[in-house]
Order: structure tokens, then C-alpha cells, then sequence
């Protein structure tokens, strides 16, 4: 007995999100986690982009320019996501609630060796963090970051300037303390 296979066209908005996500899931996906220090949320919030530009493929004047659509959509999705975060912790403070559970995927990050520069990139300025992540971990041109983050290219240049002396400034102080500790 034959199998009966039925083809389905392949839409373009399928077709391109599927190479969207062939090629870039792991490193929006390391954004993402940058930004809000969570596996699983950082997961979702490029998922939930993904979703986003396929419903509105049909609107894009350039489907070229879907990669920064995305890149934008999981830069503001983690920001509403930390927005979030600041609300729920005030509450937590004000109402005397536990902390939750720490998942076991927020625990072993916690103790990786790039915990200090997590610390130290927490420390920095909104601003300053998302063009350092960008520049740094997601290898944007200044010309992407500034599309990404809507600010000016100079602008761009100046976050990434302050951010590094700070981040030097951060780290020098963290591994100066460490090592007297140690002694």
C-alpha cells in the first residue's frame, strides 16, 4: 500500500523564518540571555520574535532586513522583561514574599566562569550594556547596533566607549578585591 503524501507550498514567511532560525537561534538566543541572565526566558523572548516577523513577513519592505526585525524585537522584549522584573521584586519587597526557586539552568549559570562579567555588564548603564552586548557578543556593526537600538551611530560609539572604561574600571576593582581576599 503506497503512502499518501501530501505537499504543502511552503510560504515565504515560512521559508524565511525557518533560515532565520537555522542560522541565527544560538546567538539571539545568547542576546536574549545576556540581557536578562535566564535560559528559558531568553528562549522565549526569541521565540515570541520569531513569531513576530513571521506574522508580519508579508509587511517587510525588505526581507533582508528581518535579522535586525528580530534582533529589535528580542532587545525590546528583554527590556520589558527586566521592566517586569523590577515591578515583581517591588512587590516581593514590599509584601515580605520568598524568592522563588532558582531553576537548576539559573544555578549553573550562576557559577560559570563568565559570572564576574555578567556582574560587572550589570553594573553599566541600560545603554551601555545593550551596545557592549551587541558590540561584543552578537558582533554587530556600529550601523546594526544603532538600527537595533534606534539611537544615532555616534551615539552608539560613545555608549561603547564609556561602557568599556567603566567595565575596566568594574573588573580591576572586582579581581583586586578577589586577590586580596585570597591572601
Amino acid at each position: 500500500m503506497a503512502a499518501m503524501t501530501t505537499e504543502h507550498p511552503v510560504s515565504a514567511a515560512d521559508a524565511g523564518v525557518s533560515e532565520l532560525y537555522a542560522t541565527h537561534w544560538h546567538a539571539l538566543v545568547r542576546l536574549a540571555y545576556l540581557m536578562v541572565h535566564d535560559v528559558t526566558l531568553a528562549e522565549d523572548l526569541v521565540q515570541d520574535a520569531l513569531i513576530g516577523v513571521h506574522q508580519r513577513w508579508g509587511r517587510l519592505r525588505d526581507s533582508h532586513a528581518a535579522l535586525a526585525y528580530v534582533r529589535r524585537s528580542v532587545v525590546n522584549g528583554a527590556r520589558s522583561a527586566l521592566r517586569h522584573q523590577v515591578v515583581v521584586d517591588r512587590y516581593a519587597q514590599r509584601t515580605g514574599a520568598e524568592e522563588s526557586v532558582v531553576s537548576a539552568e539559573h544555578s549553573a549559570m550562576e557559577h560559570a566562569e563568565h559570572d564576574a562579567m555578567l556582574q560587572a555588564l550589570s553594573q553599566l548603564s541600560d545603554k551601555q550594556r545593550e551596545v557592549l552586548i551587541l558590540r561584543y557578543y552578537s558582533d554587530l556593526s556600529e550601523a546594526d547596533i544603532a538600527d537595533t537600538l534606534e539611537i544615532s551611530r555616534g551615539a552608539v560609539k560613545t555608549h561603547a566607549h564609556r561602557g568599556l572604561a567603566r567595565l575596566r574600571t568594574i573588573l580591576e576593582d572586582t579581581s583586586a578585591t578577589t586577590y586580596r581576599s585570597g591572601e
